[in-house]
């Protein structure tokens, strides 16, 4: 089997970046069709960016009682996004060259990780965001693994910060005393990772054209 055959074609590694500015786009005009409500304020008119979930967009009813018109972008975006790092965590271990078996843990487990997550629109949202974390875990493990062969320290040091983010979400959803703060840590945190796969994607490209040009 040739390189060709083995290594992702240039335009195709450039893929989570272009579905990464397409989520953002899709999640902004989702917000702007949500009839209202949030955990602050059940009668609260429009989306709110400090108080709003993510997930809220997701919803048949908007919090206010309302049909929810942002669902349909909102599940739009939710594929996009889950197929953006499907195409992420599949081209990253195998562009790299990692061994078979580290490849392919991670491309399993974050290809599983965003199937998971398709689902987040469901009735079972806590039950597929701890599916969707775990695997996801898993898959970015892997890619630390990735980062720290390929001496990307900077990136290696944004995941680990990307970590404490999630850490932080997770401290602030079961706990209680801080709730309020979570729907801006959650967007703080969704802006952070893009940004993350973007710059990891952006040097992978760069490396691969590098390649291409010995």
């Amino acid at each position: 089997m040739t390189e060709s055959t083995t290594k992702p074609r240039n335009f195709l590694m450039l893929a989570p970046i272009f579905g990464a500015l397409l989520f953002m786009g899709l999640y902004f005009a989702a917000t702007t069709f949500y009839p209202g409500g949030s955990q602050a304020d059940t009668h609260s008119k429009s989306f709110s960016w400090t108080d709003n979930y993510w997930c809220n967009l997701l919803n048949e009813n908007a919090i206010n009682g309302e049909s929810n018109s942002a669902r349909p972008l909102a599940i739009g975006g939710m594929f996009v996004l889950s197929f953006t790092l499907a195409i992420f965590w599949y081209i990253f271990p195998l562009t790299i060259g990692l061994k078979k078996e580290l490849r392919l843990t991670i491309q399993i487990s974050g290809v599983l990780a965003m199937t998971f997550g398709l689902f987040l629109s469901t009735g079972m949202h806590d039950t597929i965001v701890n599916l969707a974390s775990f695997f996801g875990l898993i898959a970015t493990v892997g890619t630390f693994i990735g980062l720290y062969k390929l001496r990307w320290t900077m990136l290696f040091w944004m995941g680990i910060f990307n970590l404490i983010l999630v850490a932080v979400n997770n401290i602030l959803y079961y706990g209680d005393g801080f709730k309020l703060f979570l729907p801006v840590v959650q967007k703080i945190t969704f802006l952070f990772f893009l940004l993350w796969i973007c710059l990891i994607t952006l040097n992978l490209y760069n490396r691969q054209i590098k390649k291409n040009l010995l």
